[in-house]
């Protein structure tokens, strides 16, 4: 499933085809993803894009005629190619461009979403949202108030969108990894030492996996069609079995809120 990361990284990638040109029309060939596709969409001819930006795992299309709103879902991608291509089984959408290139949205299992609005400020699907992990806001301090009397497991904890956005499962394992805490431990039991830890970590993290074009396990691939390099990086995500690199001791692997968790059960004890 795309991440945080991965957003980013098709954020920087189709920038520079959309920013400042015109949307000439979108081609919806399936409405039907994880929610129907806004129908306002349909009605988009010559208007213009100011800007892109992101908002947790939400691409945002900024235009004249309000803002674009789209999700990967589980399994989607978004490619630049030229108004010619040839179109794939589950090439979804098209937002053709006034410079030859098409933005297109491909999903196989349409857990994606394409929506519109006009309200920002007041969109339902961020009403609840947390702050950004690489903002100013994401502190030490804010994290540790946010756990007292948590009962939930950390890994579950840091996922959880309405404490911090875009912390999926691949870097909440690693993040907890290089912090040295396991999975399990009870969020109300962090200290402040370790919130200050884990909010630095999530931040390095992150950021190093923007750098490089994002994670690909199976289905994500960069808008130019590279895959992302951050699965070399990788040292507990999808590694059962395989030595901890620190200690060599193997990883284990259980099941926290319906998510695979991996962990070094000698580096990050209980």
């Amino acid at each position: 499933m795309p991440e945080l990361p991965e957003v980013e990284t098709t954020k920087n990638g189709i920038s520079p085809y959309l920013t400042g040109f015109t949307i000439e029309q979108i081609v919806v060939r399936n409405p039907k993803l994880r929610w129907e596709v806004s129908p306002q969409l349909s009605e988009f001819k010559q208007v213009k894009v100011s800007h892109l930006s992101r908002r947790a795992k939400y691409l945002l299309i900024h235009t004249e005629k309000g803002v674009i709103i789209g999700h990967l879902g589980m399994s989607g991608s978004l490619r630049v190619v030229p108004q010619d291509s040839p179109i794939d089984k589950h090439d979804h959408l098209d937002i053709v461009m006034n410079n030859g290139k098409v933005l297109r949205y491909n999903d196989p299992r349409r857990f994606g979403a394409w929506l519109w609005t006009d309200n920002l400020a007041d969109f339902h699907l961020f009403a609840k949202l947390g702050p950004e992990p690489l903002s100013a806001e994401f502190t030490g301090e804010y994290l540790f108030k946010k756990s007292r009397k948590k009962q939930t497991a950390l890994k579950t904890f840091l996922m959880d969108n309405a404490v911090v956005v875009g912390v999926g499962n691949i870097y909440a394992n690693e993040t907890l990894f290089l912090c040295g805490l396991h999975p399990q431990k009870l969020a109300k039991t962090l200290n402040k030492a370790q919130c200050e830890l884990l909010v630095a970590t999530i931040k390095q993290v992150l950021a190093t996996a923007i750098q490089q074009g994002g994670t690909t396990l199976k289905d994500f691939r960069q808008p130019d069609g590279r895959p992302g390099y951050f699965a070399q990086e990788l040292r507990v995500y999808g590694n059962k079995d395989k030595p901890c690199p620190t200690c060599g001791t193997k990883i284990e692997s259980l099941v926290i809120g319906q998510r695979n968790s991996f962990f070094c059960p000698k580096c990050q004890k209980k």
